[in-house]
């Protein structure tokens, strides 16, 4: 067996994490070796960063500050917890990733694609994701989800030109690599959602056999 990345994307209210935990308990179900993750995240260091990346703040936030925020807590997740794991031959599953800095501080912020893509090698040097899944959704069916859960992030507090930009991000980049990328409706009830990621299971571990 070898290591798997994969990794999931999707604006708020996707259903990323739930969907994550699903996937995770059908490959365990086959006797693989799963790790969870999440970004910003991961460790306990990197989770301090998320807290500041998070929460709502009377100063604004340099888009560049975010971005470099973004790639420190990533470079400690890669070192401490990613490639250990994918060493070992596990499967990692990571609620979010490089991807969302291209939607998100790219997209949504208007940094530059060459900014982020230079970091992007820096901290990960040729280690790319092998598997993305894109869980996509309309913009106000997303936020809607989001504002359900409660008191809104830094981020669940941009406006629909910020969410619009962040999916047409996503979305340009899964037509441009569909190797790497599947898109899943979102907007679907969980079951059928679900059930798509039944019919990528063998993909997953055809893959993970290598």
């Amino acid at each position: 067996m070898t290591g798997l990345f994969i990794t999931l994307e999707g604006p708020e209210g996707a259903g990323k994490s739930t969907n994550r935990d699903y996937l995770a308990e059908c490959l365990r179900a086959r006797g693989v070796d799963v790790l969870l993750t999440r970004e910003p995240g991961g460790t306990p260091l990197a989770e301090k960063i998320r807290e500041l990346l998070l929460a709502p703040s009377d100063e604004a936030m340099c888009a560049d500050t975010e971005l470099l925020l973004v790639f420190a807590a990533r470079a400690q997740h890669l070192a401490t917890v990613i490639r250990p794991a994918l060493a070992r031959g596990a499967v990692v599953l990571c609620d979010r990733f490089t991807d969302a800095t291209y939607a998100y501080q790219g997209g949504g912020r208007g940094l530059s694609r060459e900014r982020i893509a230079s970091l992007e090698s820096f901290v990960q040097g040729e280690l790319r994701p092998d598997l993305t899944l894109v869980f996509d959704l309309p913009v106000e069916v997303g936020l809607a989800r989001a504002s359900a859960r409660g008191r809104l992030d830094r981020f669940e507090q941009e406006g629909r030109v910020f969410f619009d930009a962040v999916r047409s991000t996503y979305l340009k980049r899964a037509d441009a690599d569909p190797s790497r990328y599947r898109l899943v409706d979102a907007a679907q009830p969980l079951a059928q959602v679900q059930q798509s990621l039944d019919r990528l299971l063998p993909e997953i571990l055809e893959r993970h056999r290598g």
